[in-house]
């Protein structure tokens, strides 16, 4: 297709703490890993998609503070414009990521200017678009000012020329389609894991989740299916793409990464199929070490990496 990636969302700055199997209040609990970390959807999606080569563009607000000049300098050094991304006195978005043994995380989240963003839809003037085919709209549920206006942002992408991509996020208010339903019709590729999916739908079928998705507007629906890979439903049919086998350090970002490389393979002219395997390499990739990003390779690596894990599997 050609073409750079605008991303809406959020940043923030990340300490995964690995491993935590278990929390006891008034005791010490030793750690072996405890690091700093890009985080956010829009950030992580970003930087995934741009250290795969591909022009990308972010739109988001930071402080003025040191967690904002960490995650900047991350996304810079992976080649994102952050031209865009508004700064402001309040204190940038972080989290604290509690990663047990087995790669499961929770989450401890301190919004900071992420209540600030967005109050008015931006505005895709030839400078904010410039050099882009796709925009991006990561988790608008992690944006409090974003979720009533958020079909009106993909509207006004599609208007200007751009085709539009989601990825839901975890609606931890619940509001779920009242959110995600005005997307739909200004949408041309939806991405949602399993869990998601299921609870966006109201059916324990990620299938029919999918197809009632495809039903409500959205032109192309990808569900995240974890250490399955993922399935792709749109106008040519409906696939699987199996995941790549990878040791799990830590599960938090790996959605992003994966949204991420599925816009840069499609960004860089492939197919569906094989945007959905690079998907899957990015994913794995992210999974494969402590923090959102710091598993993921180059292109050229990527696919290296791919070609030989595919000639390890059985």
């Amino acid at each position: 297709m050609g073409g750079g990636v605008l991303v809406l969302g959020n940043i923030v700055f990340d300490t995964p703490v690995r491993p935590v199997d278990e929390l006891r209040w008034n005791a010490t609990v030793w750690v072996e890993s405890m690091e700093q970390s890009l985080g956010g959807n829009g950030a992580n999606t970003a930087y995934a998609a741009a250290i795969l080569g591909v022009p990308v563009r972010l739109l988001g607000y930071a402080g003025r503070d040191a967690a904002a000049g960490f995650c900047l300098g991350q996304l810079s050094g992976a080649g994102v414009d952050t031209s865009m991304v508004v700064r402001s006195a309040s204190p940038t978005a972080a989290s604290i990521a509690i990663v047990n043994s087995a790669g499961a995380r929770a989450l401890l989240h301190r919004p900071g200017v992420s209540l600030e963003a967005f109050p008015e839809p931006p505005e895709f003037t030839p400078e904010l678009i410039r050099g882009c085919h796709w925009f991006h709209l990561a988790n608008a549920y992690g944006l409090p000012l974003v979720r009533p206006q958020a079909g009106e942002i993909l509207r006004r992408a599609r208007a200007a020329g751009l085709s539009t991509a989601v990825d839901t996020g975890w609606d931890s208010a619940g509001e779920w389609m009242k959110v995600l339903e005005p997307c739909l019709p200004h949408c041309d590729l939806l991405f949602a894991n399993q869990d998601e999916a299921r609870r966006l739908s109201g059916t324990a079928d990620e299938d029919a989740a999918a197809r009632l998705f495809l039903r409500l507007g959205a032109r192309r629906v990808v569900v995240k299916l974890g250490a399955a890979g993922c399935a792709v439903f749109g106008p040519e049919g409906e696939f699987r793409s199996p995941a790549f086998p990878v040791g799990v350090v830590d599960t938090t970002g790996a959605g992003d990464s994966f949204a991420g490389g599925f816009l840069a393979a499609l960004s860089r002219g492939l197919s569906f199929p094989d945007a959905a395997r690079v998907a899957n390499a990015a994913g794995a990739l992210s999974v494969s070490r402590l923090g959102s990003v710091a598993g993921l390779r180059p292109w050229d690596e990527t696919l290296e990496w791919m070609e030989a894990a595919r000639d390890r599997t059985p």
